[in-house]
């Protein structure tokens, strides 16, 4: 049975948290990269974090963070996967013995079966759009750019929202999505009606799927 596991990213409210874990999120992303509008203070996050229940994951996300402040902040906070977006290499990922996403920033020629290998031990590959600087943008990707022997986990990202969502699902059947702005009101503010038709939208193409 296809189930899509939905990560919603970049929360920095309570009641955002409430919202997406309400809806069914099976994830809640917090952005410890201090130039995006969407970071989160370590202490902030921790807070957020109590409002997560058991069985939904805490993800850590970082860009070309130093060791040290990663390790400080998987103290403070209940880190259960890391997703490194910089330029981090592969002896830096697998260096602090927890799970990781690795992202690639995804453009013509550039090779994603070459950059999966160099990441061995990651738990999933994260897809986003390239653009200048780090992270998507809120831009979506062509999806005939992913490779179909492209080995282990596939997450996407990149400009989902409600309205495509159920589309990039029923192409790409990723093991999971990943949205930050396209649940959004405002950079770093999620609308709640936004998140519950982003997570129907998964399920109505993980229902679909199944129904064959």
């Amino acid at each position: 049975m296809k189930k899509t596991r939905i990560k919603i990213c970049g929360l920095t409210r309570e009641e955002d948290v409430d919202a997406a874990v309400a809806a069914g999120a099976d994830a809640i992303g917090f952005v410890f990269y201090p130039p995006s509008p969407r970071y989160v203070k370590p202490q902030r996050a921790a807070e957020l974090a109590r409002h997560i229940p058991p069985f939904v994951d805490v993800v850590g996300l970082f860009v070309n963070e130093t060791p040290e402040t990663v390790r400080a902040v998987c103290k403070q906070v209940p880190i259960n996967l890391l997703q490194f977006h910089g330029d981090e290499d592969h002896a830096y990922c697998r260096q602090f013995a927890q799970p990781y996403l690795r992202a690639a920033r995804v453009r013509p020629g550039f090779d994603l079966v070459e950059f999966a290998g160099a990441f061995p031990e990651r738990r999933g590959l994260l897809l986003d759009a390239f653009v200048e600087g780090y992270g998507g943008g809120g831009h979506v990707f062509d999806w005939m750019l992913i490779p179909p022997d492209l080995p282990g986990f596939l997450v996407l990202s990149g400009g989902l929202t409600a309205e495509n969502v159920g589309t990039a699902v029923r192409r790409v059947r990723p093991a999971a999505v990943d949205v930050s702005s396209g649940v959004e009101m405002r950079k770093g503010i999620k609308d709640h009606a936004k998140i519950a038709a982003f997570v129907a939208a998964v399920r109505a193409a993980d229902a679909a799927i199944n129904e064959g």
